[in-house]
């Protein structure tokens, strides 16, 4: 029964998809992409959702590639962008819901009909996303006219024992004029990353939210140890349960000298979180799942767990998905979902390669400006292996800089929806909380701002 109602939600949502794109001129080749059942080993098909997914995310990656420089897009690549996921976001038109309405009849009575309207989360984002697209492209545009900086190759013989230092050696390297960027260029620079941070903090919002609404596979907690200590283990368990908790002193005890560490510490804590909460959950006190810890204190270790989970996405933004993540998006046959998560997560990606290049050209005005101690902090920096990860200050490093803010002339009171005009990111951007971010890398110090509920938490439907 269950697989019969799976298959004619697959054949519902591939007739959409279809519809879709044809009566926007997608034309057979798109079609194919999207809705085709590519049969592989073993003889299952990808499901709707996941081709989708699979397609949007291609897309991105064959229309920008990897941004290395701030230059405009080529016009044809612009438009093919425009064309093209206009035909994929097509799709979601056909996503509807029934909703109440007042209808008159002839004779003049009222009567109450179910009318459908698009389904209210896709209403929200995507046109939301739409715009955060269109804000980087206008971004990368408006780098058209500068001529205060320019790019060189490494191969240049000029710069010789002058490349990057970290695992991006192969990006160009800005050149800005000898005494460093002029006033007016660098104020201008800082309001370009200050939009394109808001434009990565709401992508990321966006793409938490629709994360915790998709449900676990049950291939995931299969794969899932009995209790949280066998998950985390001993020592991180014991920092966890302690009864006194500094999530940065834990940070500060941990390695997380290279992406992959990184990686497995959310995977641990992630698979942890997910164990507690359907313990809480078990009703039964047979249940495998039933422990003899109180409710209480497991609520508590989950919330200590998902605030570590909080500061590393936002102190290390650019580390691959978790586990539970892949796990999600693999096994996702909500469509609605699966254009809203990659469209998300491709903006969130594109929004933060943009921001690493602006802080590569800021980075080179301070070397510019100040060569002593930029050679110095290049030595340190080749030496370090962490050097490529971008960090954010933690709470307590911004609470000994009360005036930081006040010593850079930009506009960082402008908010996402100053930029934007729309007002449907409210619970993801609190307007209040804006003014005391201090942003460094383009990134905010307390990631609690962002996921402002803890039920907008992206593991919260476990």
């Amino acid at each position: 029964m269950v697989r019969a109602v799976e298959e004619e939600r697959e054949t519902t949502s591939m007739k959409a998809i279809t519809k879709g794109i044809n009566e926007n001129g997608g034309g057979r080749e798109i079609c194919e992409i999207t809705t085709r059942r590519r049969y592989v080993g073993g003889g299952k098909g990808v499901s709707s959702a996941l081709a989708l997914s699979n397609a949007i995310t291609n897309t991105a990656a064959s229309v920008f590639g990897e941004i290395k420089r701030l230059e405009p897009m080529p016009p044809e690549r612009k438009a093919r962008w425009r064309k093209e996921i206009d035909w994929l976001l097509s799709v979601t038109d056909y996503i509807v819901e029934l909703i109440p309405s007042k209808q008159k009849s002839k004779d003049g009575s009222t009567l109450e009909v179910m009318v459908t309207r698009q389904r209210n989360d896709l209403h929200m984002n995507i046109p939301a996303l739409r715009k955060l697209d269109g804000m980087l492209v206008d971004c990368l545009d408006s780098f058209m006219d500068q001529n205060e900086f320019y790019y060189v190759s490494k191969d240049d013989p000029d710069q010789k024992g002058k490349n990057r230092k970290d695992d991006k050696w192969w990006i160009p390297t800005p050149k800005v004029p000898p005494n460093g960027l002029s006033e007016a260029s660098k104020k201008w620079i800082q309001s370009q990353k200050d939009a394109v941070n808001q434009v990565h903090k709401a992508a990321m919002a966006i793409n938490a939210q629709v994360l915790g609404e998709m449900e676990i596979p049950d291939t995931y907690i299969e794969s899932l140890p009995k209790n949280g200590r066998a998950s985390l283990g001993d020592s991180i368990y014991r920092c966890i349960t302690d009864e006194y908790f500094d999530p940065d002193y834990f940070l500060s005890t941990m390695d997380l000298s290279s992406e992959h560490k990184i990686l497995d510490l959310k995977n641990r804590i992630e698979a942890s979180v997910v164990i507690w909460k359907r313990k809480m959950n078990a009703k039964n006190e047979k249940s495998t799942w039933s422990s003899a810890v109180s409710i209480e204190k497991r609520e508590l270790f989950e919330e200590r767990a998902e605030t570590i989970l909080l500061i590393l996405k936002h102190r290390f933004p650019g580390i691959p998905q978790s586990s539970l993540d892949i796990s999600k998006i693999q096994y996702n046959r909500n469509v609605g979902h699966a254009v809203l998560e990659s469209y998300s997560r491709i903006i969130e990606s594109l929004a933060f390669t943009v921001l690493s290049r602006i802080e590569d050209v800021l980075h080179a005005d301070y070397a510019a400006q100040n060569p002593t101690e930029s050679a110095n902090t290049a030595l340190k920096e080749s030496s370090s292996p962490s050097s490529s990860m971008v960090k954010t200050p933690t709470p307590k490093e911004e609470g000994e800089k009360p005036n930081a803010a006040a010593t850079t002339e930009t506009t960082t009171s402008m908010t996402l929806l100053d930029f934007m005009g729309w007002t449907t990111l409210d619970q993801a951007t609190d307007p209040d909380s804006k003014k005391e971010n201090n942003m460094k890398f383009g990134m905010t110090a307390k990631p609690p701002e962002i996921v402002n509920t803890k039920k907008s938490s992206y593991l919260e439907r476990a």
